[in-house]
């Protein structure tokens, strides 16, 4: 009868614990954005904002994020983060779930270290695609290795939460491309462990989601067409290592290119000459100027080779070691703000009010932990790869791991040489190194044995 009577308040404490955490680890996702009294904004968030009222295309600003984002207005945009705190929190838990570690402890614990040492609450309280981009990584992975672990809703959920996320930035349907691809090359060393069924409803969601773009574009703007942007990007990151001075100085003195006058000119950054006052305004921006960058882009590949191979491998190193929370969240931002006022007049007071836009929000003191975890967090990954291939071990841990390093050499491969290196683009994923290796942690000094199939 004691043991019965043990067994049961152990239950019920179990079930408290979940209640308890059901409640606040959802509010504490988001407390970055409770802290400031309004949705964190950035840059670019005023670009997809703008999509459902201006009906065209811009470079770079996906119109189905855009809508995502218009739907929550009437909200204050509170229901769009209440949303990605959610879809965060799940996909940790089913990961731990899947991979036979869930327990109510543990998953608490997890999310408490993920929330104080990582970018993830700052991600998942930002208007920004970027919390999309980790968290697809652990839905395509769950789809592919899920099998019987996860029910026929679980699937379905995670398909259009895929398809979804990698509608929302070209970059993020880049690093879902590539693992894809990687899973089909490596299946038939890999054999069951990388389920054909699995494989091909991950890459389906890569369909899913170009079309689900390509439906919104034409939707908003009546053009059946793919989201602009990309050569005009990578010309920027081209112009900023000398590569574009180097072409005019070539050809301008016998072709005619609208930049010719202004090789001597150009500036230093890629965002000085896209988004501040520079020659590339003064020559139409990219209506004026979007073809004669990509022909330059294309040409100076075939020109240049050596020298654009070793700038994106320069450039793919900088990007994995930019990592740090907050870029672009505490700078002045006034295209957004003229957006939300243009647009969204409702929302002006309480933006306004928020110690965002009051210049309270200081990232230095974060980053002094934040960094240093994203940097042991990825070296942890190289050590958890490297004792597992020496043990000779293939769990589902370690092949999680090895998503997680494909993906963050992807991102930065992608990010890196496309954009240029930015602390954004290695925050938004580097978090996942972490959720790895602290699951390592657990197992390794946990008290049961949870690997399902080594």
């Amino acid at each position: 009868m004691s043991i019965i009577t043990e067994q049961s308040r152990a239950r019920a404490a179990g079930t408290l614990w979940l209640r308890l955490a059901a409640v606040a680890l959802p509010l504490l996702m988001i407390a970055p954005a409770f802290w400031n009294g309004y949705p964190l904004l950035q840059w670019d968030t005023g670009g997809y904002l703008a999509r459902w009222y201006e009906g065209y295309l811009v470079p770079s600003r996906s119109t189905v994020f855009g809508l995502y984002l218009h739907y929550g207005e009437s909200f204050g945009f509170w229901i769009n983060l209440a949303i990605q705190s959610l879809v965060t929190l799940w996909l940790l838990q089913l990961t731990l779930r899947v991979l036979s570690m869930m327990q109510t402890a543990r998953f608490v614990a997890i999310s408490l270290l993920l929330i104080v040492s990582t970018a993830l609450p700052w991600l998942a309280s930002m208007l920004l695609t970027d919390i999309f981009a980790g968290l697809s990584v652990l839905s395509l992975f769950l789809l592919i290795v899920g099998g019987s672990r996860i029910s026929g809703f679980e699937k379905a959920a995670l398909f259009v939460f895929t398809a979804f996320a990698a509608a929302t930035h070209s970059a993020t349907l880049g690093v879902l491309l590539g693992l894809c691809a990687v899973g089909w090359m490596v299946r038939p060393l890999l054999g069951p462990r990388l389920p054909m069924s699995g494989l091909a409803q991950a890459s389906l969601t890569i369909v899913a989601g170009s079309l689900m773009l390509i439906a919104a574009n034409h939707a908003l703007s009546g053009k059946w067409a793919w989201t602009p942007g990309g050569t005009g990007v990578a010309f920027g990151r081209m112009m900023q290592d000398g590569i574009v001075a180097r072409f005019l100085n070539d050809h301008c003195p016998r072709e005619h290119f609208k930049l010719c006058p202004y090789r001597n000119e150009l500036p230093d950054t890629a965002d000085e000459f896209l988004w501040g006052k520079s020659m590339f305004n003064t020559l139409g921006r990219f209506d004026g100027l979007g073809d004669e960058m990509g022909t330059i882009v294309e040409r100076s590949l075939a020109d240049y080779p050596a020298w654009q191979l070793g700038a994106a491998l320069r450039a793919m190193g900088r990007q994995l070691l930019h990592v740090a929370t907050g870029e672009g969240a505490s700078v002045w931002i006034p295209h957004t703000y003229g957006i939300i006022e243009r647009y969204i007049p409702a929302q002006v007071a309480p933006m306004r009010a928020a110690r965002q836009q009051n210049w309270e929000l200081d990232f230095d003191t974060i980053n002094r932990l934040h960094v240093p975890v994203a940097l042991v967090s990825m070296l942890g990954l190289l050590a958890l790869l490297g004792h597992a291939l020496a043990c000779r071990r293939l769990d589902d841990l370690t092949l999680l791991a090895a998503t997680v390093t494909l993906a963050l050499l992807g991102n930065a491969f992608i990010c890196g040489v496309i954009s240029g290196p930015h602390d954004r683009y290695g925050a938004r994923m580097v978090w996942l190194a972490t959720f790895v290796v602290l699951m390592a942690l657990f197992r390794a000094f946990g008290d049961e044995e949870t690997s399902p199939s080594a």
